[in-house]
């Protein structure tokens, strides 16, 4: 397989396998602390969990991305990489412990929200330096091959972070503390991981770095600003652009409404009739969400391998289309039944179809803007895609029941689909 032999190629550097295994233990770290505040915020027996509950969280966890984002590269061009790899994840440790301390603890819910925003806030600056040091630890002629796979595996670690958090949730210790503690334990293996990379050696360079941060501060905006000017300017681009975003909300309505089903429809049909039939009922739905984050990580590995050969056949607009007609198919026939089993195909569905559009998405965005503009125009892909998310927690907030049972939603989602791939197959006839 490709995938398998370019990352044998690249574990050769020693230097590379030290920076993909702290991006490894970070974004794992980072599934766990995502997958606890989520089943904190839904499963919490002590307050009974809301879509307007859930969408706040999906705000707190990915709104820090998009405000900080574009940003983080001016402070990383000054601050030594390694360092930043190290501070960084040794902050989230003491974060996220703090974060188990309030959830065991009587204090206000935004002191929670506020812990929980600056974990995440720390993260879009770790992120940011381990995509800004990959040029210094692989060679020119297999930078692309780099930046195509670690992104990769960092997501595939976060899927298996969410995984382990579901294990200790169910099997070790019933408890969404012990849950985020596991996460701060794996925050600080990842800034002691960091400590095996020299400390210069991920950069900047001194002679390279502005002399003014303010001036670096209103360069970057006005960069934003010539950046999207440059983009409005490409109209492939921005159509993919487009459908990924409106994929990206669709992907996040249905997020919430399984989230809510696994909450209340399904954790009642498995409760009992005796006094235990909540906690029952309640393991049965946080099992049925652990599977559903599995089953849609199977299909983002999926669409990593199949895209490649699907778009060279299709084109990436093609493959785009392909992937929206197959959701608008299958979503509402899998969906609608508001079932287990049929659901956790759904999830797997749309993980392929999502993600296969994303790397389509990317292709597209790298091949028709000039490379003195991709930085620029990947931070406001990076603000586009989340906010959709967080924008559709909002919106299934209000159409969704207590149950999750959304008919509208489903078909309203379906509809979006529909749309996406006949418009993207419209622009690729022409």
């Amino acid at each position: 397989m490709a995938v398998v032999r370019d990352l044998r190629v690249l574990l050769r550097f020693g230097n590379f396998r030290r920076l993909l295994a702290v991006r490894l233990l970070s974004q794992g770290a980072d599934g766990v602390y995502q997958v606890a505040l989520a089943t904190y915020v839904v499963f919490s027996p002590e307050k009974p969990a809301s879509p307007a509950a859930i969408a706040s969280a999906m705000a707190v966890l990915l709104l820090p991305y998009s405000l900080v984002g574009p940003f983080a590269g001016v402070l990383l061009d000054r601050w030594r990489r390694r360092q930043v790899l190290l501070y960084g994840s040794l902050l989230r440790a003491f974060l996220a412990t703090v974060t188990a301390v309030l959830m065991v603890s009587s204090v206000p819910e935004w002191l929670f929200y506020a812990s929980a925003l600056c974990v995440t806030a720390v993260n879009r600056f770790v992120l940011a330096g381990l995509s800004a040091a990959l040029p210094r630890v692989v060679d020119a002629d297999r930078l692309v091959m780099a930046n195509s796979l670690s992104p990769t595996a960092g997501t595939l670690a976060a899927t298996a972070g969410g995984g382990l958090a579901f294990l200790v949730r169910l099997v070790v210790s019933d408890s969404d503390t012990a849950v985020v503690l596991t996460g701060a334990g794996l925050y600080l293996c990842a800034g002691l991981a960091s400590l095996r990379l020299a400390r210069e050696l991920l950069g900047p360079d001194p002679a390279l770095v502005q002399p003014r941060l303010w001036a670096a501060v209103a360069g970057t905006a006005r960069g934003l600003a010539a950046g999207i000017r440059h983009l409005v300017a490409r109209p492939v681009a921005v159509r993919a652009l487009a459908a990924m975003t409106l994929m990206r909300f669709c992907y996040g309505a249905l997020t919430v409404m399984v989230l809510m089903l696994c909450r209340y429809a399904w954790s009642s049909e498995t409760s009992g009739s005796d006094g235990a039939g909540d906690s029952v009922g309640a393991q049965g739905g946080l099992a049925l969400l652990g599977l559903a984050v599995l089953m849609s990580g199977a299909g983002f590995f999926a669409a990593a391998v199949v895209t490649p050969y699907a778009a060279g056949r299709l084109g990436p607009g093609g493959w785009i289309a392909a992937c929206a007609g197959a959701a608008a198919v299958l979503e509402p026939a899998l969906g609608l039944p508001f079932a287990p089993a049929p659901m956790m195909a759904a999830a797997f569905v749309l993980g392929l179809t999502t993600q296969g559009a994303k790397i389509a998405t990317d292709t597209l965005v790298q091949s028709s803007i000039d490379d003195g503009f991709r930085g620029r125009i990947f931070s406001v892909y990076d603000v586009l895609f989340n906010v959709a998310f967080v924008g559709a927690a909002g919106v299934a907030a209000l159409m969704l029941p207590p149950d999750g049972r959304s008919v509208p939603l489903v078909i309203t989602v379906a509809v979006i689909y529909a749309v996406i791939a006949a418009a993207m197959a419209r622009f690729e006839r022409q």
